[in-house]
This record gives C-alpha cells, structure tokens and sequence, in this order.
C-alpha cells in the first residue's frame, strides 16, 4: 500500500473510504497523492491508516468496482449515484430557503449555504445530463467495441475532451461543497436549531458523502479506464 495513491487503494476496496474521510483525507479529486503525503497537515499517522485498513476483512469485501466492466459500472453510477442526486436535491433546496429564511437573520451563514446549494444543483443538473447523453453512452459503445474487438468512431475527437470537462466540473462541486462544510461548522447545527435546521445539515453532509464516492468512481476508475481502452 506504500507504493499506492490514496485512489487507488480505495478504487481497489471501497470500504477504505471511510477510513480516509474519518481523518478528512481527499480520496477522489485529490486522491492521487501517496498515503504517507495526503496524512502531511493532518492528526494521523500513515501507519496508523495502513494498521485500519489491513483490519478490514478480506472475506467481507466490497463490491470491486476496480475490476467491474465499464458499461456494469456506469450502471451502478447511474442507478446509484446519478438517482440520489436528482431525488435528495429538491428535499435539501426546500430545508436549505426554508432555514434561510427563518434563520437568516440570526445566522446569516445559512442564507449563503442556501445560495451555495442552488448554484451546485443547477450545476449538478447540467452535468448529469451532458454525462447520461454523451459521454456515458460512448463509453458503453466503448466497452461492447473493445470486448467484441470491433472499431468504433469517436464524435468528440477523443473520450479524454468531455472527461477533462467533467473532471472540472467535479472539482467545481467539489469546492462549494467545502465552502459550504466551513459555513456549517462541519455540518453541525446549533444546539437550539429545529428539526429542520438539523435535517437540512444531516442532508448536506449525507450529500457531500455520497458525492465523493460518486466523483471517485467516475475520476478514478471509470474516466481513467475509458482513456485506456480507446487507446487500445
């Protein structure tokens, strides 16, 4: 594990997410560092992170997204991923300009939140539909080419054109998000706040997890196998 980025171990077990995001270490957009560099800053020890994942049990592994077909992959996404997105955001913009309004003025800090999670839906909205009309459908021609070794034309010139859009628009997400982290003080409510306040805040942090799996599996595994097999 040494010898692997922090992306690459938890592209090889998913279950070492947790570990990573339990001491706030980046696993997908800024997953490329060795273990030993992303714990620099950080109240961990490498070895401490290496002791935790090797406590992980091999018999209970989790699903190996490292070496699933591309076309099973973008369906996991899809289904997974891709349907959270759309369902949960309606439910957080409506707790995040009900708080906004109701709290804004005693914590002006959520009106911001509110304005930050619009801004992300819409740009999450755009991205999920370039991603399930264009590149994820390519792909899937892709993986059906390469395992019935037949040729395919490519109509963007290469797959590595929208993948660099989409891994800007990941980072884009990724950094409101962060913003939005620091405003909410770790997604910690107030001692006094309502159901809804703490609803909101449970639903952004659910939100932000469940983000970083999704732009792991599409930076990590995904995007960068795709280059490969157009190369091949």
């Amino acid at each position: 594990m040494e010898n692997k980025t922090v992306a690459q171990i938890v592209a090889s077990d998913m279950r070492t997410a947790t570990i990573f995001k339990k001491y706030g270490i980046d696993f997908c957009c800024g997953g490329g560092k060795a273990v030993t560099d992303a714990c620099e800053g950080k109240d961990v020890e490498a070895s401490t992170i290496f002791k935790e994942i090797e406590m992980l049990d091999a018999a209970n592994a989790d699903t190996d997204f490292d070496n699933m077909d591309l076309d099973v992959l973008i369906n996991h996404i899809l289904q997974t991923h891709h349907v959270y997105v759309k369902e949960s955001t309606p439910i957080i913009l409506e707790f995040a300009n009900k708080v906004a309004k109701v709290h804004g003025h005693a914590h002006p800090e959520n009106i911001e939140i509110a304005k930050l999670f619009n801004e992300v839906a819409i740009e999450l909205q755009q991205h999920l539909m370039k991603e399930e009309g264009m590149l994820f459908p390519h792909i899937i021609n892709l993986a059906i080419a390469n395992r019935n070794k037949e040729q395919i034309s490519v109509p963007f010139g290469s797959v590595q054109n929208p993948i660099r859009m989409m891994e800007h628009e990941h980072d884009t997400a990724g950094n409101i998000f962060k913003e939005i982290e620091k405003l909410s003080n770790n997604f910690t409510p107030p001692s006094h706040a309502c159901n809804t306040y703490k609803a909101l805040y449970h639903h952004l942090k659910a939100f932000q997890d469940d983000l970083h799996i999704h732009i792991h599996l599409e930076n990590n595994i995904l995007f960068p196998k795709a280059i490969a097999m157009e190369k091949q």
